[in-house]
Order: C-alpha cells, then sequence, then structure tokens
C-alpha cells in the first residue's frame, strides 16, 4: 500500500518518536537551544568526511510503494512550468540549471538505508549529482561555510553545515530506483544523503544557495535538531 506522510501525521509521529532512540524532536527555547548549540558542535567535531555509509544489495532494496512519501503542503507539489535550478549565494558563477544540464555533470549512484526522525527506515537506490560538484562549477567563495536548500513545496528548506553538504554521499537526486524521480519523491529534484535524518532532505528543490552562516530550517525552527546526523 502506497505510504504517504502528512504534516499533520509527521508532527504526531515525531512526537511519538521522541520515545525511540536516536529519534529525538522537542520545542527548544533557553536552556534547550542552548544544549542545540553544544550538540551541533559535538556533532560536528565527530563527522568524518571519509566515513562512508555501506552500500546495500538490491535483495534490501524496500518496495518503491513502501517508501513512505512526505510533503509540507496540503496536496502533492506539481512541478512549476519551465522549472530550474538556482544556485546562488556566496560564488563566482551564480547558475540557474535544468535538469539536462544536471544530468550532464559527474553521476553518482547510491543504494544506502534512509533513516527518519519518526523511527523507520528503508532502502532505495538514488542517482544524481554531488553538491560537491555544484559548488565546484559555482566557484564557492571559501568563506562560506553552510549551505541552504530551498523548495518549490509550501517553502521548505534547511540549511546545512558545510562538511555534510560537502561529504560525498550527498547528491541532489534526480533518479530513483533506477528511473526518473517520480512526484511522491520530490521530483524533479531532491537532497539526498547518507549523513542526515530525513527532515534534512529537502525535496521539490528549487535553489542551492551557497552562505557564510546557517539559515535554520522548516523543522529546524520548530525545534528540531539542527545537525540532525546519522
Amino acid at each position: 500500500m502506497s505510504s504517504i506522510i502528512t504534516r499533520r501525521r509527521f508532527i504526531v509521529g515525531a512526537s511519538a518518536a521522541t520515545l525511540l532512540a536516536g529519534c529525538q524532536s522537542r520545542p527548544i527555547t533557553g536552556f534547550l537551544d542552548a544544549m542545540d548549540s553544544v550538540n551541533r558542535k559535538f556533532q560536528g567535531a565527530l563527522f568524518s568526511s571519509n566515513r562512508l555509509a555501506p552500500e546495500l544489495p538490491a535483495s534490501a532494496q524496500t518496495p518503491e510503494d513502501a517508501f513512505p512519501a512526505y510533503f509540507i503542503s496540503d496536496d502533492m507539489p506539481e512541478m512549476p512550468a519551465n522549472w530550474t535550478l538556482t544556485v546562488g549565494g556566496m560564488v563566482a558563477h551564480p547558475a540557474t540549471l535544468t535538469i539536462e544540464q544536471l544530468k550532464q555533470l559527474a553521476r553518482t549512484d547510491m543504494r544506502i538505508q534512509h533513516h527518519c526522525v519518526e523511527g523507520w527506515s528503508a532502502v532505495a537506490s538514488w542517482h544524481g549529482v554531488r553538491v560537491s560538484e555544484i559548488a565546484k562549477a559555482a566557484g564557492v567563495d571559501p568563506r562560506a561555510r553552510y549551505v541552504e536548500f530551498r523548495s518549490f513545496d509550501d517553502d521548505y528548506w534547511s540549511s546545512w553545515d558545510w562538511a555534510s553538504a560537502m561529504h560525498p554521499q550527498t547528491i541532489l537526486a534526480y533518479g530513483m530506483n533506477g528511473h526518473e524521480l517520480g512526484p511522491r519523491h520530490g521530483a524533479p529534484l531532491r537532497l539526498y544523503s547518507a549523513v542526515k535524518l530525513g527532515y534534512k532532505m529537502v525535496k521539490y528543490l528549487t535553489a542551492v544557495n551557497f552562505l557564510p552562516s546557517p539559515t535554520g530550517g522548516y523543522w529546524e525552527n520548530q525545534g528540531y535538531e539542527w545537525f540532525a546526523g546519522v
């Protein structure tokens, strides 16, 4: 049976997930805000760009209709006419890219396990272009230390630390399970990574911005952990 997670169900599920190890979400004010800052630094210090998630065999792949879909909008977002991806911020070469132009860049394929803050996991194959390749092509200013990803799904967004965004298993995916990405999972382009929880992986991408400071995120600004590493 097809599984689509609505915004309301996600909120309820995430609250329940506080009972699950590794699936913590809570309001952050005052002391907790300070603790989240400490947690960011701690997780960042532990993070290694050389640590790769294991590639899994085809036999481990979750049936695609059983891989949960999630979006913020009341209805599944529709790709805007003449969709493009804008690349901006602290770059020497701002760009507006089509899917065909993205496909001309070096392709990365991976089949890894997906981890959700609600406590479930699933496996899919993804293919696309590494965020590090986009950074290289754009000529990012070395003072940029964060990357912001924005969506046409009700302006969903998330900002990432530099090391996680440049990880070799962090890609802009335009394909899933050997075919073009479908609308349930973020078409025409979504962020996918082995190193973050699912809510950090922005679907329905419209913009990638290289910035000097983090800009929070849709769920992060509501109390979810900002680093959210796995």
